[in-house]
This record gives structure tokens, sequence and C-alpha cells, in this order.
């Protein structure tokens, strides 16, 4: 199946405050992200910020919680489907273009709500007879399955997603309610090991992983994470200056404990204070 050229879009979805993390994942991903894949409209959601690039539309939602700024975005977007990613999701090996077309063409074949392409143990499966390269595709069991919602990478039907996407739902609450959401709707959620995520195992009956690719996440907490220490060290093997100076700048808040906007991270009497003095304020 021949996928149209508006068909597919990858959208990474990102915050002001995470700025530092743009040029990382915009490197790892032009170094692996394969050039003659059908898929080929990328777009990178900010709120206020600039991010230039010769690959990323940039599209700014403006400020507001997690869940109204994706919505807004996504509103703006032509394609009827959407690879999602979020930034600090830094790719480690190469994907396949036949992998990832055939994955978009069952998709709209199947008229596919979600289909997710991470492995992971919360995910429940049930093995169809179809299969992408070698990599098995599951359904997931719904029932004993969690995190139904979650951003890892997926693709999603677009108006669907938009559907699950209800207002001021910060993201920690779009997956826990989210969640709850897809499981009372119970539709059929497909599943494959497309990427290993910070190196778990695969999960389906699959009869060749050659095509597996992956990535880890450098983030947690608004801080970077033991994981950036792999792509520091390829960025300082670079023969640019600006690649050497970015991995000093990642190196220097990782080792400072700052959190990515440059920040210390808040002490935890700090939050009692704060806490203390809203009481105060209300009483």
């Amino acid at each position: 199946m021949k996928i149209a050229k508006k068909a597919v879009a990858v959208v990474v979805h990102s915050c002001d405050r995470y700025q530092l993390l743009y040029k990382g994942f915009e490197f790892f991903f032009k170094k692996h992200w394969p050039l003659h894949s059908a898929i080929s409209n990328f777009y990178f959601l900010t709120e206020e910020a600039d991010f230039n690039s010769d690959l990323f539309i940039n599209i700014k939602t403006g400020k507001g919680e997690w869940s109204d700024r994706l919505r807004k975005g996504l509103h703006l977007l032509e394609e009827k489907y959407i690879l999602y990613l979020q930034e600090d999701m830094w790719f480690t090996k190469s994907l396949s273009t036949e992998v990832l077309d055939a994955i978009a063409s069952f998709t709209i074949e199947k008229y596919v709500k979600l289909f997710k392409l991470n492995s992971s143990e919360v995910f429940v499966t049930v093995p169809t007879e179809d299969f992408i390269a070698g990599l098995g595709v599951a359904v997931l069991n719904n029932r004993e399955s969690d995190f139904l919602m979650s951003h890892q990478p997926s693709m999603w039907n677009k108006d669907f997603l938009i559907s699950q996407l209800k207002a001021n739902e910060h993201p920690w609450r779009n997956e826990r309610k989210g969640t709850k959401r897809l499981k009372k709707l119970d539709e059929i959620i497909y599943h494959i090991d497309l990427l290993s995520e910070n190196g778990k195992p695969p999960i389906n009956k699959n009869t060749n992983l050659s095509n597996q690719s992956a990535y880890k996440t450098i983030s947690a907490n608004a801080m970077l994470n033991s994981s950036i220490v792999f792509f520091i060290e390829e960025l300082k093997q670079s023969t640019k200056e600006e690649l050497i100076k970015y991995s000093d700048q990642l190196e220097y808040n990782f080792q400072k404990r700052l959190t990515h906007d440059g920040k210390p991270v808040p002490r935890k009497d700090d939050i009692f204070k704060k806490i203390k003095k809203l009481f105060r304020s209300r009483s």
C-alpha cells in the first residue's frame, strides 16, 4: 500500500522548560530515522519557544496545561495519523524504512486507533497471525494491561487521540485517567516490539528481532538521568564545536543535578515551607 504524503506525521510534544533537550533529540533522531520512509512530515510542538530546525516544523501551542496544548497542536495538522514522541526519547539504533512503512500501512488499512510501539512489562498481549518483518503484531489484553494511555512512542489515529485529551489534564493525570477511559471503551489496541525502551526485552512472539530499534529516556523529574552519559560520550566525538559545547552543557547539568532550565532541585524543606505558607494564606 502506498502511503499518501499527508497521511502520517511524526509529532514531538515538548514544553519550553525542556529546551536543553531539543538539540540532542534532533541530532539522534536525524541519525537514526530512515531518510526514505513514507513518514516524512515532522512537527515539533513547543509553547512559545523557537525551535529552528531544517527537519521539524515548529508549532507553537502557547502556554497551558499539557492536554490542552497537545490538543491545540493536533488540530492544526492535516495528517490523519501521527507517530507520537517526546523530546526526552533519544534513539540509539536506526529504524527500518520497511518496518516503519509497513506499520503505517497496517494502521491505515486496519483503521487502527492506537498502535503501541514500545516494549514494556506493563502490557499483556495476545498474538495475532500478522508479522511485520519478523516482528509479531499483537493486541493488548486491556483488562490485564496497565497504562493503556501512555506517552511512549505510539501510532495514533489523530481524532481518537484528541478525544482522549480532556481539558486541563497534566501528563500524569492524563495517563491515569486516560487509562481508565480506554479500559471502559475497550477498543482494540495493537502492539509491536518496534522499540526497546531502556534495554527492556520484547514481549511478543517474534521470529526475527533484527529490525527492532531502541531508545533511551534521558530525563526524570525534569533532570537528566544516567542514560545521558551514553549520548554525551558520542557528542564529544563530534568534529563540530557546537556539538562539543552542547555535550559540555549536558554534562554540567547532569553532574550539578540541575533541572533542564538550569535550576537546582528544590529541597524537601523548601517544599514543606511552601505548603505551610499556602495553608497560612488560606486560614
